[in-house]
């Protein structure tokens, strides 16, 4: 069963880059009060993820903190070293690269996926979610094969509507 608004965010980590070493970000303390925006997608530098998904974030920064997002975050069914590499390449210095390397978090909210078709095993779909202090209060999950509900852009449209 797929998390859903209003739900809690479960326990779990992820690991991240520091410097030179990986550490581990508790999920509890990571969104413990703030207004935090997560995007999954199915895999580092894989060509929707790298030319619209990611981009997409990085580009409209500013104006999700306009609208009081505190932080943006990605994250993947990758290694902390891929995501940190992923993220130098893509100029994507305010945003929290954080790897799910195991896929843990996405079987914990019940959003994985089998890419094996694909050769690319278990891993996430591609979903957004904000969460106000580990609570979601909205969840865009795409359609298999699509990209729209969890770009930047819809979720933008979504957060300025509700504002006015």
């Amino acid at each position: 069963m797929s998390i859903k608004i209003g739900d809690k965010l479960p326990p779990g980590h992820f690991l991240q880059m520091s410097d030179s070493d990986p550490s581990m970000v508790e999920i509890d303390a990571y969104f413990a009060n703030r207004k935090v925006l997560l995007f999954s997608v199915p895999g580092a530098f894989t060509p929707t993820c790298s030319n619209s998904h990611l981009p997409g974030f990085i580009n409209k920064l500013e104006e999700f903190n306009q609208l009081n997002i505190d932080a943006i975050a990605c994250t993947a069914v990758n290694d902390s070293f891929v995501m940190h590499a992923w993220g130098k390449s893509a100029g994507a210095d305010n945003i929290d690269m954080l790897a799910d390397g195991n896929g843990e978090f996405v079987r914990s909210i019940g959003l994985e996926m089998d890419a094996s078709a694909f050769e690319m095993g278990q891993r996430g779909k591609r979903f957004a979610f904000i969460a106000d202090n580990g609570i979601l209060t909205h969840l865009f999950v795409e359609a298999t094969g699509e990209f729209q509900v969890s770009s930047a852009e819809h979720i933008l449209t979504v957060l300025q509507q509700e504002s006015c």
